[in-house]
């Protein structure tokens, strides 16, 4: 099964708790099987700044589906822990990116991999050297 690497954020409410339930959630209905959880890191928000702290995680994860289907399984998972629409960067219970997919690039109005801001930040570069440090971004 490809590998992926997905980011985590939460900054409303009880952030550790709702990153807990994203984990659960992810590997409920065998469609993505957890491999490794980084440790949890506390960030600035990016963006619009004027909102809580984010506490942020990566995980290594292993699933039979496609980009594009992980990206659908990921925003129902969002949903089910209670994200709402809103404005870019704005505050929010779950936030769930797609970093990496077993090396494939992919390039669409809605979906980029690997993401596009990674490099810029430290809350996923961190976390994701702790768990894959031989992982390299080209």
């Amino acid at each position: 099964m490809p590998t992926a690497y997905l980011g985590l954020g939460s900054n409303l409410g009880n952030r550790r708790h709702n990153l807990d339930r994203a984990v659960d959630a992810l590997g409920e209905k065998g469609k993505v099987k957890v491999k490794r959880l980084s440790s949890l890191y506390e960030a600035e928000p990016v963006g619009f700044v004027n909102q809580p702290l984010f506490l942020n995680a990566v995980c290594e994860v292993s699933t039979h589906l496609t980009p594009r289907q992980l990206l659908g399984f990921i925003k129902q998972t969002e949903k089910k822990i209670g994200r709402l629409p809103g404005p870019r960067n704005s505050p929010r219970v779950i936030d769930i990116d797609i970093l990496f997919y077993e090396g494939e690039v992919v390039e669409s109005s809605s979906l980029t991999i690997p993401h596009p801001r990674l490099t810029e930040r430290a809350f996923v570069l961190i976390p994701l050297a702790e768990i894959a440090p031989d992982m390299r971004h080209v």
